[in-house]
């Protein structure tokens, strides 16, 4: 395994840093296809969030790919390499393992033990596969990442310790009031109709808003949230809920008669301006509480010094957060994730030897084959029943020989240090390397077709 992992989140820079060097949506297939079409890279994924970006790959040369991988990040994001380097950090091979799984886990979250990240692991995966940039190693550890963050959920009381990045938010604002209290009656905006803006619209509205207006650039994504959420069996459908869809070019209107806004929009710029803000202000007697949610951000951060006005941004969740207490089943799951790596590394290690393993046994058939055919010709009085004995035994005495050595070579495989085998057993055994390159590269295309029809099913 040869998994390399380069990135930086709110624990390593700074959330300006972030901000610039944050990937727009649109760029992040080019940056998979790149970091393939490099040298020192076979495999990669991107797991973009509002606070961190980390790019995964299989790559065959350690120095080489940290240098690709971190000079792509700066190329697709809006920051420059020089300013990028003091930031990253970079984990390799069972630490890139450790480092996804406890991601999954929400160990490494701006709130411990948020479970958002699992869908943004499960889409960072679809990305990948949709884009042809993750084989074997890649799927198979998202995949296994994927498991591990539901085990920690479900085995741990990690939920207790953690809440999602929008009901933290949420709580910021409403500051030492319950946040069903603070919320109940407000009329809210919402700016946005992706999966955070979706989430921050249930959640407000299971607070108990009264209205809520959703903006979006394609107004038809606004009205299917707005659907969702006041259809029989919605979260607004027995409150009484005033719910709409709204253009981006009315949001100054709605703005001035909300009294929260939430907004994430994955824009390039700015969403909502200083001016816009301080105009809804103007003769107005109650505040506005807004929650920025993007990265880069939506709401200019000039707001914070607007008189009525309460924002609170990523950089402000990343200062409260740092306060933030941790369960006690925190613990708990970092066993989990331990445990996980441990077998994880394991079944890759033994996976790496499956192919000569297989190219082994083939060679064997093929001698087996071969020697019956010389029997044959040797022997061409020997009845049906007389000649299938004969291969019968000659097959049984072949895999009697074969089973103890393949399945200890597997075992031995599977423990640290034990990728030296599979090299020992084709020099022993005079393997064609080419063979097993193509044993590899059909597991490969297996592995490929079944992540295509999981995707489709």
């Amino acid at each position: 395994m040869s998994l390399l992992v380069v990135g930086l989140s709110h624990r390593s820079a700074p959330v300006s840093v972030l901000e610039r060097a944050a990937l727009a949506p649109e760029v992040r297939g080019k940056l998979l296809q790149d970091a393939v079409s490099a040298e020192p890279a076979t495999e990669s994924a991107v797991l973009s969030t509002c606070n961190r970006i980390e790019l995964y790959a299989d790559v065959d040369k350690f120095h080489a790919g940290v240098a690709e991988l971190s000079t792509l990040l700066a190329r697709h994001g809006g920051a420059a390499l020089e300013e990028l380097t003091p930031y990253l950090y970079v984990h390799y091979e069972d630490r890139a393992v450790h480092h996804l799984f406890s991601v999954a886990c929400g160990l490494d979250s701006m709130v411990i033990g948020e479970g958002q990240i699992l869908g943004q692991i499960k889409d960072a995966l679809a990305v990948a596969q949709e884009q042809h940039t993750a084989g074997r190693l890649l799927n198979d550890l998202f995949q296994q990442a994927l498991r591990v963050g539901k085990r920690a959920h479900s085995e741990t009381g990690i939920d207790k310790a953690g809440q999602s990045l929008v009901t933290f938010g949420l709580e910021q604002l409403a500051g030492s009031a319950d946040v069903e209290k603070w919320a109940g009656g407000k009329r809210a905006l919402v700016i946005g109709a992706g999966s955070m803006s979706s989430l921050a619209a249930t959640t407000l509205v299971r607070a108990g808003v009264a209205e809520l207006a959703v903006a979006n650039r394609t107004v038809e994504r606004a009205e299917r949230l707005v659907q969702i959420l006041t259809e029989p069996g919605g979260p607004g459908a027995a409150s009484g809920l005033t719910a709409r869809a709204v253009p981006m070019d009315a949001v100054a209107a709605e703005l001035a008669g909300a009294d929260v806004v939430v907004s994430c929009t994955g824009a390039a710029g700015l969403v909502l301006g200083a001016d816009a803000v301080a105009a809804a202000l103007a003769g107005r007697t109650d505040g506005l509480a807004l929650l920025d949610l993007a990265m880069p951000r939506d709401i200019d951060a000039a707001v914070h010094r607007i008189e009525g006005a309460h924002l609170v941004d990523i950089e402000t969740l990343a200062d409260a957060s740092a306060d933030a207490p941790m369960a006690a089943d925190v613990d708990k799951v970092r066993g989990i994730v331990s445990a996980e790596v441990a077998a994880f590394g394991a079944a890759q290690r033994a996976a790496h030897i499956t192919p000569t393993v297989v190219a082994l046994r083939t060679m064997a058939a093929d001698v087996v084959t071969s020697e019956i055919a010389r029997l044959d010709g040797r022997l061409p009085d020997l009845d049906d029943k007389q000649r299938a004995e004969i291969t019968q035994t000659v097959r049984r005495v072949v895999d009697k020989l074969l089973h103890a050595p393949t399945v200890r070579v597997k075992q031995l495989a599977s423990e640290p240090g034990g990728a030296g085998y599979a090299d020992a057993l084709r020099e022993l055994f005079d393997l064609d390397p080419q063979t097993v390159a193509a044993v590899s590269r059909a597991d490969t295309r297996a592995d490929r077709h079944d992540a295509a029809r999981e995707r489709t099913s």
